[in-house]
């Protein structure tokens, strides 16, 4: 479980990345977004390491705003570059 947090916690990263070097504004969109589906997958992963006790409280509690704020700005950006492009 937490090789698969490790991948789907990289790849938010990748994507990003990928999205800044895009072709167009779809294409941005496109990668950002599925740098937010990887954030979700993530935030899943997060919960069960927790739930599980591989992750004390104390570290979930750590990582959890971490997480929560990627979401959010993900989720800000996107919807900004879909209205921008209107």
């Amino acid at each position: 479980m937490s090789k698969q947090m490790f991948r789907s916690g990289t790849s938010i990263g990748t994507n990003v990345h990928e999205a800044i070097q895009g072709q167009s504004r779809a294409d941005f969109v496109s990668k950002m977004s599925i740098s937010l589906k990887e954030a979700s997958e993530t935030s899943f992963w997060l919960v069960l390491l927790h739930k599980t006790h591989f992750f004390n409280h104390k570290e979930y509690q750590s990582l959890r705003p971490d997480l929560d704020e990627i979401i959010r700005l993900l989720i800000s950006t996107i919807k900004t570059t879909k209205k921008n492009s209107l």
